[in-house]
């Protein structure tokens, strides 16, 4: 497959999902914006998860990460808890708001992804995987 093609193949795939995504959202009228969900899944997968790890883990700065997360609290979808080991840092936890929101969303995610390997094999499933994770490895490698 010639370069050209490749990209855009990528560049399709990307884009349908990310409107398929924002579809989604916006018809579960939850006045969420894509980055706070984006968070919202970082806060529920990492145990005692921090400010800096958001910002590390989004490779954003600081003050983006502080307004993202100051959204989210006035939305009472997270709270801050304190770090018994460090007084400096605070964890990040989701409300049963934020709960239910993460539970909504992530059957969006379950129903997106069964439609999106519909015709696909698990062989061709786990090479896509495979050739993806690559991919971003190279992008993301410092030289």
């Amino acid at each position: 497959m010639s370069q050209g093609k490749s990209l855009d193949s990528l560049f399709k795939l990307v884009h349908a999902v990310k409107r398929n995504v924002h579809e989604k959202i916006e018809a579960l009228d939850l006045d969420i914006a894509p980055m706070h969900v984006r968070v919202l899944k970082i806060i529920t997968k990492k145990p005692q998860c921090t400010a800096v790890d958001i910002a590390n883990f989004l490779d954003r700065d600081k003050a983006q990460v502080t307004r993202l997360l100051s959204a989210l609290i006035k939305q009472e979808l997270i709270v801050k808890e304190p770090n018994p080991e460090d007084k400096r840092s605070q964890y990040l936890a989701i409300t049963a708001h934020g709960k239910a929101i993460v539970d909504q969303l992530t059957e969006v995610d379950s129903e997106m992804f069964e439609k999106m390997k519909i015709g696909i094999n698990s062989d061709e499933l786990a090479t896509f995987e495979r050739v993806a994770k690559a991919m971003a490895q190279n992008l993301n490698s410092k030289g």
